[in-house]
């Protein structure tokens, strides 16, 4: 059974594995071993550490088989964008040209440089295993973090964004890199990918242009690609959609990939939290998928279960799990684990059938 869990050191090898493998860059795996181990320290002193509010605290998680323990998948989440150095993105603006004399009066579209982001909490590194079939695994490897981040509130920021992989073609080139950020860089994307460290180093700023990019200016094929999110980070997208992220006015500095960002008292991890106590049943035919997490304070741990469909939307109704899924939260019966539904409709429909029988 597949589970999330904070990474560990032990996972290092693994973890340098899915660095190097991954398609886009992860930015929070570095390609260098002792730079990658530094990074999931970081992480695992941010998990044990007594947080207040967030600051340079970096949570990495790992998605394992609970019954071979193999690796499959990583993300995490970045308490605060560009604590160090300003986070940069481009910020969509209108500008207005007007002539009196002339009778002219028009709205421009406009790319602005800005680090308005900076400081706020970030979704980052989403990889999967592609041998992995169905959606399954990816929606519990996205929407697991944030399980914790509502489990977890004074470690994050009340806005939580997230950066999707812009569109590129079958050779990894981006239309609007090409257009844009070559002209200043002179290099080829993916190396600047690499070396951005998460769009938060101060050289975004020395080398990119700090004056208004006019849209209309740009190739056509640059400007069919602002905000859009690339063949390959759909499903991402969705996921983000489902848990309640809505596009904002920013895009990457890269690529244009979109920026999502969400209210967390907002989003359905929080908006849909049930705390239900565990029995030792399993759920009947026809049950929903919901996301189910652990309430443990010395680790986290979450899965996709089936409770049954009739469930009561009392939050402090059971929940009743079956040995294996017990085993992968690390629970017992008695304990209280966090529940949400994996899709909204299914607590719409339960909610429904509730107001009918009363």
């Amino acid at each position: 059974m597949l589970f999330v869990r904070p990474g560990r050191l032990a996972d290092l090898d693994a973890l340098e594995h899915m660095a190097r493998t991954a398609q886009p860059v992860l930015h929070s795996l570095p390609h260098d071993r002792r730079a990658l181990e530094a990074r999931v320290a970081l992480s695992e002193d941010s998990f044990r550490a007594e947080v207040d509010f967030p600051g340079e605290e970096f949570y990495l998680f790992v998605l394992e088989d609970s019954e071979t323990g193999k690796l499959s998948g990583t993300a995490s989440i970045v308490a605060a964008a560009g604590y160090s150095e300003p986070f940069y993105a481009f910020r969509n603006d209108a500008l207005i040209h007007a002539s009196r004399e002339l009778h002219v009066n028009r709205k421009i579209h406009a790319l602005t440089m800005s680090h308005e982001l900076t400081g706020k909490s970030r979704l980052a590194g989403f990889y999967i295993d592609p041998a992995l079939r169905g959606d399954a695994a990816a929606h519990l490897m996205s929407r697991a973090r944030m399980m914790y981040i509502a489990a977890n509130r004074k470690r994050f920021t009340s806005e939580v964004f997230s950066l999707l992989l812009g569109v590129t073609d079958d050779n990894g080139v981006s239309p609007f890199w090409e257009a844009v950020g070559r002209k200043f860089f002179g290099r080829n994307f993916a190396d600047i990918e690499i070396e951005s460290g998460g769009r938060s180093r101060t050289f975004i700023a020395e080398v990119m242009p700090s004056y208004p990019v006019y849209v209309p200016l740009l190739p056509e094929a640059a400007q069919r690609v602002l905000g859009e999110p690339d063949e390959k980070a759909l499903l991402a997208y969705d996921i983000h959609l489902e848990e309640g992220f809505e596009t904002d006015r920013f895009v990457d500095i890269f690529d244009a990939g979109p920026v999502l960002t969400a209210q967390i008292d907002r989003s359905a991890c929080v908006k849909l939290n049930q705390t239900r106590t565990v029995l030792d049943t399993d759920a009947s035919e026809g049950a929903a998928s919901w996301l189910i997490a652990s309430n443990r304070a010395d680790e986290f741990r979450c899965v996709l279960a089936n409770l049954p469909a009739d469930l009561p939307t009392n939050r402090q109704a059971d929940a009743p799990l079956p040995p294996a899924v017990r085993n992968a939260l690390g629970v017992q019966v008695g304990d209280a684990v966090r529940c949400v539904p994996l899709h909204q409709q299914d607590q719409t429909s339960a909610d429904e059938r509730l107001g009918d029988a009363s």
